[in-house]
């Protein structure tokens, strides 16, 4: 259940991986790379997140990397091995 402090809703990690549909290791790697510029952590010192942090997070699971694979052979035919 979504926390209020001062007006403010904040997620536990547990609610912002359950409506981004990651991991908590995901999450954490994620959080270790950098993808948000600060962090909200409650008296305990466990991370809560923002609505804004959930978009900016969403974004990440959505993004998609292009990667070129190498065939093998140099000239851009696969190898048929």
């Amino acid at each position: 259940m979504p926390i209020n402090i001062d007006g403010q809703i904040y997620y536990r990690t547990n609610e912002t991986c359950a409506r981004i549909g990651i991991g908590r290791a995901t999450l954490f790697r994620w959080l270790k790379a950098g993808i948000l510029e600060k962090r909200f952590k409650d008296r305990r010192g466990w991370g809560i997140f923002t609505e804004d942090d959930l978009k900016k997070i969403g974004a990440e699971a959505k993004r998609i990397q292009v990667q070129y694979m190498a065939t093998g052979d140099g000239n851009g035919k696969r190898n048929p091995g």
